[in-house]
């Protein structure tokens, strides 16, 4: 699962590796990389994007849709429990899937997660403050701010063809008015209504969590208070990485990965489910 303002794209590496002994799914959530938004999905006509709503800042109705997703294929695949593995706000879409949807994971892996507060970065605060401002910048000035923001999240540089695929997205049709809605979204994000279920779910599931040691957007200090709350497993702290750990430290991310499922699964998803197509 992917956060914000990611796609499924970056974990394609990761998954082709994963899908040689596992059955793999990966999705964009609704908004993202090639998923419609969600007014499209519902039929709905869209409204303007200049009007700021605030319709999913706790990310409840991405959860919804991830829940819906997931039903789905629970019935493509007769019950089945899936190894769940969760990025950024990725990590607070499957805790709210888990604790409030009734979404049955074999294991959930959080890396890097939006998953307990306090929130906010300056950039958040700033765009929300004044949105029709960066609604309105320039596209090559607003090109320079997403890109600066993107090079926040790595602690290596990225390289110019991994630059073009994280921004894509925003750069296209109405991508920069979606990137402004996003931010105004994730400034008033809150998870008062599922915190309270952290304390009961790692003991119903096995949790890891893992974290960039440079993680620049939430500290690496958030890891051991969440794995505290959640009754974690194992609490892994990747040196040299930040917040984008898979294009830092993509080796050390896939032994902890593989790790991992290998330790809590001990039939290959692979001999359960038809081998997966590309």
């Amino acid at each position: 699962m992917h956060g914000t303002p990611w796609s499924s794209r970056v974990w394609k590496p990761l998954a082709l590796a994963l899908a040689r002994r596992y059955h793999v799914f990966l999705f964009d959530n609704p908004g993202f990389g090639e998923s419609p938004s969600e007014e499209e999905m519902c039929g709905e006509s869209a409204p303007p994007m200049t009007q700021v709503k605030v319709l999913d800042a706790d990310l409840e109705r991405q959860s919804r849709a991830f829940a819906a997703l997931y039903k789905e294929w629970d019935s493509m695949y007769m019950n089945w429990e899936p190894h769940v593995i969760a990025h950024d706000n990725g990590g607070l879409i499957a805790l709210r899937a888990f604790s409030i949807h009734a979404c049955q994971f074999a294991s959930l892996c959080l890396i890097d997660v939006v998953a307990t507060g306090p929130f906010g970065k300056p950039l958040f605060e700033t765009v929300a403050e004044n949105p029709q401002i960066f609604e309105n910048l320039p596209h090559s000035v607003f090109e320079g701010i997403l890109e600066s923001y993107i090079r926040d999240a790595a602690y290596k540089p990225l390289s110019p063809e991994t630059m073009q695929m994280l921004k894509w997205r925003w750069m296209v049709d109405d991508g920069q008015l979606a990137f402004v809605h996003h931010l105004c979204q994730a400034n008033s994000r809150t998870t008062e209504d599922v915190e309270h279920f952290y304390w009961s779910i790692g003991s119903e599931i096995p949790v890891i969590i893992m974290w960039g040691e440079e993680d620049k957007w939430i500290p690496v200090e958030t890891a051991e208070r969440l794995g505290r709350s959640l009754r974690a497993k194992r609490v892994v702290r990747i040196e040299d990485a930040g917040h984008l750990i898979m294009y830092d430290q993509p080796e050390a991310l896939a032994m902890e990965l593989a790790n991992w499922l290998i330790s809590v699964n001990s039939r290959p998803l692979a001999s359960l489910m038809p081998a997966p197509r590309y």
